[in-house]
This record gives C-alpha cells, sequence and structure tokens, in this order.
C-alpha cells in the first residue's frame, strides 16, 4: 500500500521503495541502536472510546477535533483565576478535578501531547489494538471482587473521619506503607515505567542506553530505570522487582523484552505478581521507534491484551525528578487524619 510502512528483519518499505538496514543507527555489532531520548506523550488513550467501537483508526478531521479540544483546555486552564474568587466549600464542592476540585494540578504541569498518535500513517483511536475493541478484557471474578474492594476505599472528601464510622481496621491512614505506591513516590503512576510502558499525564521522557550486554531504559517519571539484560535467564521466582525481571533477545532486528518476576503491586493497575509482559522494540527510521507489548495475567484478565504506539525521538533532556522528597507531605497527611478523627471522637465522646 502506498505511503505505508512496514518493518521485517531490518528492511522498511515506503512506498514500495526498499531502505537498506543501513539506513538505521546500527552497533557496533550490528544490532539496531535505540540509544537517546524519546517524548511518548499521545492524546491517544489506552483503551479505546467506546462510541469508536471497533475502529482502530481516526480520520484527519477526527484527529483535528481531539487536537483542538487540547489546545482549547490548555487556554481555559492557563487563563488568569478570580483573586476575588470565594473559597471552596468544606471538602470541596462535589465535582470532578484534584481532591474535590478544591484544587490540584495546573496546566503548568500538564504534558500530554498535542496528538493523536499515528502508526502506519493513520491515526490511532487507542493504545490497545486487541481485543478488537480496544478495550481490556474483562476481569476475572477474584480480580473483580478485588477491585471493588479497593474502590470501596475511595470516598467523597466530606472533611470528616468516614474511616472510623466504617469501622476500618487499620484505616488508609494509620500507617504509611498503606498509601498508594505511587503517592510514596517509589514507583510511576499509570505505569510509566511498566512494563507495559505507557504515556501518562506529565513526565512522558523517556531515555535509552544500549551496549551489546544490556538495555537500560530511564523514566522521566520518578526516575525509574528499566534494566533489561540481554540473552540471560529470568531470577528465580522468589527475586521479586518493582519493575519485573526483564530478559532481552533479538528476533532479526527487534528487540523483544520478556518480564517477569513482579512484586504484588506492580505499576499497571490491577496486575497481579503473575503479570507476564512482552514487549517488542523495531526501528521505523532513525528518529521513530515502533512500541508493541503483550499483557497476560490469567489470575486478573479473562485473556491477554496487547497494544502499540510509536516513540518520537526528542532533543529534550532527562532531568532528575524529585517528586517529595524525604516524603515530607506525609506529615500534612497524617496529621490532618489525626485532627479529624480528634473531632469525631469529640462528637461522639469517644477517646
Amino acid at each position: 500500500m502506498p505511503g505505508r510502512l512496514s518493518i521485517v528483519f531490518g528492511l522498511s518499505v515506503i512506498g514500495g521503495a526498499v531502505l537498506a538496514g543501513a539506513d538505521i543507527p546500527r552497533m557496533p555489532d550490528g544490532r539496531p541502536d535505540f540509544s537517546g531520548a524519546y517524548d511518548i506523550a499521545t492524546l491517544t488513550p489506552l483503551q479505546r472510546p467506546a462510541e469508536f467501537g471497533d475502529r482502530l483508526t481516526l480520520t484527519d478531521a477526527e484527529a483535528a477535533v481531539i487536537a483542538q479540544a487540547e489546545v482549547e483546555f490548555m487556554k481555559k486552564s492557563d487563563a488568569a483565576s478570580n483573586p476575588e474568587r470565594a473559597a471552596p466549600p468544606a471538602g470541596g464542592d462535589g465535582t470532578t478535578g484534584g481532591k474535590g476540585n478544591v484544587g490540584g494540578y495546573n496546566s503548568l504541569w500538564y504534558g500530554r501531547g498535542t496528538a493523536a498518535v499515528k502508526v502506519d500513517g493513520q491515526w490511532r483511536t487507542s493504545i490497545i489494538t486487541d481485543p478488537p475493541n480496544g478495550r481490556r478484557p474483562p476481569l476475572t471474578p477474584a480480580a473483580e471482587e478485588k477491585a471493588a474492594a479497593r474502590a470501596r476505599l475511595f470516598r467523597k472528601n466530606t472533611g470528616e473521619a468516614w474511616w472510623l464510622a466504617a469501622g476500618l481496621d487499620p484505616g488508609p491512614y494509620d500507617d504509611p506503607e498503606i498509601r498508594p505506591l505511587a503517592e510514596r513516590c517509589l514507583l510511576g503512576f499509570g505505569s510509566t515505567g511498566g512494563p507495559p510502558m505507557l504515556p501518562v499525564l506529565y513526565n512522558n521522557l523517556k531515555r535509552i542506553v544500549q551496549t551489546e550486554d544490556h538495555v537500560m531504559i530511564l523514566v522521566e517519571m520518578v526516575h525509574d530505570a528499566r534494566i533489561v539484560r540481554m540473552n540471560a535467564e529470568h531470577a528465580p521466582p522468589d527475586v521479586r522487582k518493582w519493575l519485573g525481571d526483564s530478559v532481552g533477545h533479538w528476533e532479526g532486528d527487534t528487540l523483544v523484552v520478556d518480564t517477569t518476576n513482579f512484586t504484588d503491586q506492580p505499576a499497571l493497575a490491577n496486575a497481579s505478581r503473575n503479570l507476564h509482559v512482552v514487549e517488542r522494540f523495531s526501528r521505523i527510521d532513525a528518529d521513530t521507534l515502533l512500541y508493541k507489548f503483550t499483557v497476560e495475567d490469567p489470575t486478573v484478565w479473562t485473556a491477554p491484551w496487547s497494544g502499540e504506539y510509536v516513540w518520537p525521538a526528542s532533543d529534550q533532556r532527562v532531568y532528575e525528578y524529585a517528586c517529595h522528597e524525604g516524603n515530607y507531605s506525609f506529615r500534612g497527611i497524617f496529621a490532618g487524619a489525626r485532627t479529624l478523627e480528634a473531632e469525631a471522637l469529640g462528637k461522639t465522646g469517644g477517646e
């Protein structure tokens, strides 16, 4: 098909013309060189919006609407606020937004891209390509029950110690290690470090450093660093890692990375220690990688699921990500919880 581009073991076909493998950067051993920085930000969501059904692609007009909506959103977010505005109601006004719409990230921090992703010359409706509806498969019954239990811990911000009335022991603010990993700055949210490695709200830069024996992928978010050991065996089953144990090998000009040995809390939402991810990195051209992945976790999803999107090269540098070093915000989180508990006990006459 004219204009279509594909990779077959080092040969690229563009409009019928064959480009030799020498047209892409290569290591001294002849393997493709993926070293460099990439900005993976995209407005294409992981899961396909329901209105697109089984449609994998967008028209140019639909892609333009998505891009313009982001422009308008950022313009509105950047507008000066009214300094005379009243304070929000206690606990927030109940609408969507940070902590009941009392405030969260402002647009300065956003970096989710300016357009949908384009693969094979076509705009994509979702990163997920299989199942055909572009959405994750249904959860298993056990995973559904676990997800429902977790959802019950998310409550509307009422300014009250609701966990006391609910009889939770321990409560959500009784131990720092109960708090989410991303909140504790131990792991990036949204599976940005992966695997699979997915775009998030901001800090979407990745840096690859490649040798014959190892491939390191530095993630801007929380400076996670994935180390892929080439042509190695997986660690024993009792060795568990936040980002899993990644082992790579080459299939022609495609780098295949097999990752297992996750902890009980992988970065990928809902996943378990049984998560197994296979990733495929290949070069479309000297400035673009094609990233594919397949997720399998039979204790969580009823079937495997796969996706793909491009990683464009960037001249931006990956700087250190500070997060909230030392978790100093936890002093405020737990002090606030103790204050609410004291108020609740004072109202009920408890001790």
